[in-house]
């Protein structure tokens, strides 16, 4: 005699049920993974000009620096921005560390590392934005810029950098399915 089908498992076009649990596997929210980092540019690219030598220049408050044409802000101006881009950048890898068990951890890192890249080109045109703005009339392309533009690797590098550590860890930690070797 042959199961009645309302025991059968229906799965969704894709096949992608857990049998389990009956529920949906797939991550529904994949494009957050782009969308959310870009979007996280802006307020970087406002922290960045806050933050920063000739931009509000809150973290020294020296007068001296707050002159965007200043030689002297030129690399607190890009170190600020480059601190901020690598904390993101950790930030995201460990919200990409806590989904690793589901499918599709490569395509949600290829997709953050994408987002990263999106968002600190977002954060830099922010950043020059606001000083133009808000700042202070400055001459010429002395402004308040980044010299450095190699710093907006940093965010979409140390995604992938520390996603690969924190995955080659936990696998380190994992002990073998199969039955041991013998010697």
């Amino acid at each position: 005699m042959t199961k009645p089908t309302s025991n059968l498992l229906v799965s969704g076009p894709a096949g992608d049920t857990d049998p389990d649990t009956g529920t949906d596997t797939r991550d529904r929210t994949w494009w957050l993974w782009l969308a959310v980092p870009a979007a996280s540019g802006v307020g970087l690219g406002l922290a960045w000009w806050l933050l920063a030598p000739g931009g509000l220049n809150v973290i020294s408050g020296n007068p001296a620096l707050a002159d965007p044409t200043a030689s002297a802000g030129r690399l607190p101006r890009d170190l600020v921005l480059a601190g901020l881009l690598l904390l993101s950048g950790c930030f995201t890898a460990v919200l990409l560390d806590s989904k690793v068990r589901r499918p599709g951890h490569g395509f949600r890192t290829f997709l953050a590392v994408l987002g990263g890249a999106v968002g600190a080109l977002v954060a830099w045109q922010v950043g020059l934005l606001a000083a133009q703005w808000w700042g202070s009339a400055s001459s010429g392309s002395d402004g308040f810029s980044l010299r450095s533009v190699t710093a907006l690797l940093l965010w979409p590098g140390a995604t992938a950098l520390v996603t690969f550590l924190l995955t080659l860890f936990s696998l380190m930690g994992k002990q073998p399915e199969g039955p041991p070797l013998a010697p």
